[in-house]
C-alpha cells in the first residue's frame, strides 16, 4: 500500500515545484526592456506562482465564493533602530467584507501551506517583493 507523501514533503525548491507540475524549470519567461532588477523581480514572482500553484495541489480559489477561505501572507520591514529586517507579520484569511490585498496568484488553501510557504521560500518572496535587500538584511 503506497502512503501518501505531504506535498510539503515534496515542494522543497523551485525545481520540486516545477516537477510536481511537469515543467521545465529552466524554461524562465523571458524578460525584455528591464533593469536586471526589475526582472529579478518578475521572475521572483513567476517562480512564487509555480511553487504555489504545486503546494495548492490544483486548488485555486474562487472569489465567487465568499464562504471560502483564502489565505496569503503579508510581510513588513521591521526595525529595531539598529538593523532592518524581513519580518513575515501573518498569514490572513479573506472575509466577504474584506479588502483584497494581495493577487490571487498568491493565495493558499490553508494556513499551514502559507506559514510553510513563508518559512520555506522567504527569500523568493522577498526578491519579488523588494527591488534592493537592505545591506543589514536578517535571515
Amino acid at each position: 500500500m503506497k502512503t501518501k507523501v505531504n506535498i510539503t514533503e515534496k515542494v522543497k525548491t523551485f525545481e520540486d515545484a516545477c516537477e510536481v507540475l511537469g515543467l521545465n524549470p529552466e524554461s524562465l519567461p523571458i524578460v525584455e526592456n528591464l533593469s536586471k532588477k526589475d526582472s529579478k523581480n518578475i521572475i521572483a514572482y513567476y517562480k512564487l506562482i509555480i511553487i504555489i500553484r504545486a503546494l495548492n495541489e490544483g486548488w485555486e480559489p474562487d472569489f465567487q465564493n465568499w464562504n471560502e477561505r483564502k489565505y496569503w501572507n503579508w510581510f513588513y520591514i521591521a526595525s529595531d533602530g539598529a538593523a532592518a529586517g524581513f519580518a513575515y507579520a501573518s498569514t490572513y484569511f479573506a472575509q466577504p467584507d474584506s479588502p483584497a490585498l494581495v493577487g490571487s496568484r498568491l493565495c493558499f488553501k490553508t494556513r499551514e501551506l502559507a506559514v510553510y510557504a513563508h518559512e520555506q521560500f522567504r527569500d523568493l518572496y522577498f526578491e519579488c517583493l523588494f527591488t534592493n535587500m537592505p545591506k543589514n538584511y536578517k535571515k
